[in-house]
């Protein structure tokens, strides 16, 4: 096998990997015979998972809030886009469109959740304006904060996160099928959980905030917020059901490859870190990784977890002297790494050489969190445009 049939057979794995995470399959075999008076689906798959819903139920009103690129028309439900990773202007007025019609319903309600929920449907608290809540947002991001600690604090900032949702619509019953992205498949973690209890309390909020430096550098209205919130009311009843996981999807690309090694831990954390994980527990052969890194920004550049974790492989390889011919790639299964139009990086063993002899140099370019200018370099973006899911991220290394 040789290089270039290498790159074809790792985009083979991940696509695998990316179709085991199909929202309407994982939607259609968990509906049930009772009919919903009211769908609302949010998230990166939120589309995809309420053309399902509606095949089964035509005619019920369906409301899909979904990121720009997964916003196209769908018979019978009202589609509106909003911003990610950034809540933005559409965003709010999409959640108070759900909001309104949670009040408004009828009977039960049928709510479909995916990854990116969190951003795509902001409903600020009281007396916090969006723009606010939005800088909370960046900051966290920028901070290296993983999913779920940066779902612990937008829960206590959300009027519809960490059960809102559920809370709205009582007296009515709510189904819930969860797509996760979260490793570990925490339901609380998932788009900040609008139909499950809070990962936390306000107090655990300002502690996180505190800890990574950023309580004096969020707005006063979220700090008197934080200070004064009330314990939340009980949660309603509510039905909770997982339908699809990064660790399903990492199992299909095992099936698909027969003679892969999978690494049982996610990898998780600093891009770093994980890099030199990877390389570690990578022998000869296929070893696949389902995970979801974090990235500290230190610099200007333009990137995302996924890319940079691709780029630092390449250079923990170097470093190593790996002297075989080997193949990684690393990739959100959304489509989208960070403010890009990347998934993420396919890299090689010839991807440092490529960089540097269009007089790019892949450290100092690392070093300003510009990933994607460097595998741009390279030609070892990876390109796939937006899927219609999202289960986190998948990594594909070769060594034969």
């Amino acid at each position: 096998m040789d290089l270039t049939d290498r790159r074809t057979e790792v985009l083979r794995l991940f696509e695998a990997g990316v179709a085991a995470a199909d929202p309407y399959r994982a939607v259609a075999g968990a509906l049930g015979a009772d009919k919903p008076a009211l769908i609302v689906a949010v998230g990166k798959a939120a589309r995809r998972m309420a053309e399902a819903a509606l095949a089964a139920y035509p005619g019920v009103r369906a409301i899909v809030v979904t990121n720009y690129e997964n916003a196209k028309p769908l018979a019978g439900a009202e589609v509106l886009a909003s911003g990610h990773p950034v809540p933005d202007g559409n965003g709010a007025a999409a959640a108070e469109a759900v909001i309104a019609a949670l009040k408004a319903a009828s009977g039960p309600v049928l709510a479909l959740i995916s990854g990116g929920g969190s951003a795509l449907l902001p409903a600020p608290a009281e007396g916090i304006t969006l723009a606010e809540k939005a800088e909370v947002n960046r900051l966290l991001l920028a901070s290296g904060a993983d999913i779920t600690e940066m779902n612990l604090i937008r829960q206590q900032l959300s009027r519809l996160k960490g059960g809102g949702f559920a809370r709205l619509a009582a007296p009515n019953p709510v189904r819930a099928l969860i797509l996760s992205d979260v490793i570990g498949d925490d339901l609380r973690a998932i788009a900040s959980g609008p139909t499950t209890e809070s990962l936390g309390t306000a107090a655990d909020a300002i502690a996180r905030l505190k800890a990574r430096g950023l309580w004096d550098k969020v707005a006063a209205s979220v700090r008197a917020h934080l200070g004064a919130a009330p314990a939340p009311a009980p949660l309603p009843p509510v039905t909770n059901r997982l339908v699809g996981s990064n660790g399903q999807s990492l199992a299909a690309m095992a099936a698909a490859s027969h003679s892969a090694k999978a690494i049982t831990a996610p990898i998780v954390g600093d891009v770093a870190d994980a890099a030199k994980a990877i390389c570690d527990a990578a022998g000869q052969g296929v070893t696949l990784w389902g995970g979801e890194t974090t990235v500290q920004i230190k610099g200007t550049g333009l990137g995302g977890r996924n890319q940079e974790l691709a780029l630092r492989i390449a250079l923990e390889a170097e470093r190593r002297d790996w002297p075989e011919c080997w193949v990684c790639l690393q990739g959100g299964t959304d489509g989208r790494d960070g403010p890009t139009e990347a998934a993420g990086g396919l890299v090689d063993s010839g991807t440092l050489g490529r960089i540097r002899a269009k007089g790019g140099d892949p450290e100092a370019l690392l070093a300003n969190n510009d990933s994607n200018a460097a595998l741009a370099l390279a030609g070892d973006l990876l390109i796939t445009d937006a899927t219609g899911t999202n289960v986190a991220d998948l990594g594909i290394l070769i060594r034969l």
